[in-house]
């Protein structure tokens, strides 16, 4: 009778495994790049939560590999979105220079602040977005922000909130961005989603040279992930352009409202792990005896 082999050792189990993990991966990446392309938003709130589960990712790794992924759907979308004429250029650079400086203050304060009550702040501003705009449709049309002095600052500003919230939280900045694009700016939906994946895209770049220095990026899975979402991202730009104004904001504000979910479900597995881990434990019995 022959000796069993390692399952890691036969040649045909090593082409199906991989095989079937690569399969996973680009359907995970088809559902973000989707997401990305209809909704304007990076994505992660739904690769992340299926990387763990499809593809056994840790938290830390998924959110990387996410990161990356999106960076050619962000380019992708956004292209697309700017050859349809629905991309505010000039909104997008002021608002990604207060994201980058402000991803850098959130990361800072990731490190230094208990950020419980934070998180549930946010959740709260994610609800709250949400319920605005089940009640104010936006219009499809919609003009540029321009080079006036006091929207580019107030860009400017909301790019720091999104930024803050990005390194806070892990999360894009596009359930922000849309909303306040739409709202502040008077943005019509689809140039604040075409807005929101241009100022992704050298945020998405940045996170993702420094978690390739950090080796938490596997490249090569990366890059499945990365294609699926950037060929999905089309057909999501085209769905963007048949949904209706009142259609678009009622799948938007049910995306938001997953996300808030989510975030609390993890805010309080966080709260828990903390209270475990401040819990007193009881005494060796063998120490005690003796």
């Amino acid at each position: 009778m022959p000796t069993p082999t390692p399952p890691d050792a036969p040649v045909g189990t090593r082409a199906t495994v991989p095989a079937r993990r690569y399969w996973a991966l680009a359907l995970v990446g088809a559902a973000g790049g989707l997401l990305s392309g209809a909704f304007g938003v990076g994505g992660g709130i739904l690769m992340v939560p299926l990387l763990i589960v499809a593809a056994g990712m840790d938290q830390r790794r998924a959110t990387a590999t996410s990161l990356a992924a999106i960076v050619p759907a962000s380019i992708a979308g956004s292209i697309t979105y700017l050859a349809n004429g629905q991309v505010d250029l000039v909104a997008a650079l002021f608002m990604a220079l207060g994201g980058i400086i402000g991803s850098w203050v959130g990361a800072w304060l990731l490190r230094r602040l208990p950020i419980t009550w934070l998180r549930w702040m946010f959740i709260a501003l994610l609800v709250l977005v949400a319920v605005r705009m089940l009640l104010v449709v936006p219009e499809r049309g919609g003009g540029h922000v321009g080079f006036d002095l006091l929207p580019n600052l107030a860009l400017f500003a909301i790019g720091i909130v999104v930024g803050v919230a990005s390194g806070l939280f892990g999360i894009g900045g596009g359930t922000i961005m849309v909303p306040a694009f739409i709202a502040f700016f008077g943005m019509g939906d689809l140039m604040a989603k075409g807005t929101s994946l241009a100022v992704m895209i050298p945020t998405a770049i940045s996170g993702t040279v420094s978690n390739t220095r950090a080796k938490l990026v596997d490249l090569r899975e990366a890059l499945v992930v990365g294609i699926a979402a950037t060929v999905a991202s089309f057909a999501g730009v085209a769905v963007a352009f048949l949904l209706s104004p009142e259609w678009s904001a009622r799948l938007f504000a049910a995306f938001i409202v997953i996300a808030a979910a989510q975030l609390a479900v993890r805010a309080v597995r966080a709260q828990r792990r903390s209270s475990a881990d401040a819990a007193p434990r009881p005494e060796d019995p063998d120490r005690a005896d003796g």
